[in-house]
């Protein structure tokens, strides 16, 4: 547990000691369950990594489920200063699950769905030590004019929004796919017709063969 973030965890579908971290980020008014069930599908794909999904540090306005920041303002200003104020949390999660899992520096991958989405590609391209990947599902890029000057590091990333998504808008992901590009990270995007604001089958494949890819066997 690090500074009051914590939820659950899956060990390795294989068994055994992890040799990989995926840490999961949920949505606006979920908390770390909402997604931990994805280490059924993806542990089959990496069954050597472990999972954790940890609850955002905010209550949701609501009063029901969690937030990474509030949106009651949604102006790009205050977006941005919400994820600032939210990344030291998620960076601290990450280091420590690494450590209490005895694992090497840049042994995880980050994913994240809609606010979660915005947290993995703001935190993991600012990170000391990249993710090997990062996933963001539904979300957008926060931020896309500080790259240049504060990103550390370009690993790959995966782009998955629903066409049909009438939450965050798909032009959001195609947003971010053409900043990232220009700032020559390696980017894959994957948009997906008559999907609203969730995740499919398709969604699933794709970053369960990301996933593979970020961790390939005896690597």
């Amino acid at each position: 547990m690090a500074d009051g973030i914590d939820g659950p965890r899956a060990m390795p579908a294989a068994g055994g000691t992890p040799q990989q971290l995926v840490v999961l980020c949920h949505g606006l008014g979920a908390d770390g369950s909402d997604l931990i069930s994805l280490s059924e599908p993806w542990g089959q794909a990496v069954p050597h990594a472990a999972f954790a999904s940890p609850d955002a540090p905010f209550p949701h306005d609501s009063g029901f489920g969690r937030q990474w920041w509030s949106v009651a303002d949604r102006n790009s200003v205050v977006m941005e200063a919400g994820v600032r104020r939210a990344a030291p949390y998620l960076d601290r999660f990450i280091d420590s699950e690494l450590a209490r899992l005895g694992l090497p520096l840049d042994a995880y991958a980050l994913m994240g769905f809609s606010q979660g989405a915005m947290m993995v590609l703001f935190t993991g391209l600012r990170r000391a030590v990249p993710p090997r990947a990062i996933l963001a599902f539904s979300g957008a890029l926060v931020a896309p004019g500080a790259l240049a000057t504060e990103m550390t590091h370009r690993p790959p990333v995966l782009l998955v929004h629903g066409e049909a998504d009438d939450v965050v808008p798909v032009s959001r992901s195609r947003d971010a796919e053409a900043a990232l590009r220009a700032a020559e990270v390696p980017v894959e995007s994957v948009f997906v017709p008559r999907l609203g604001h969730g995740i499919d089958p398709t969604g699933l494949s794709m970053g369960g063969l990301f996933l593979q890819r970020a961790f390939p066997p005896n690597a």
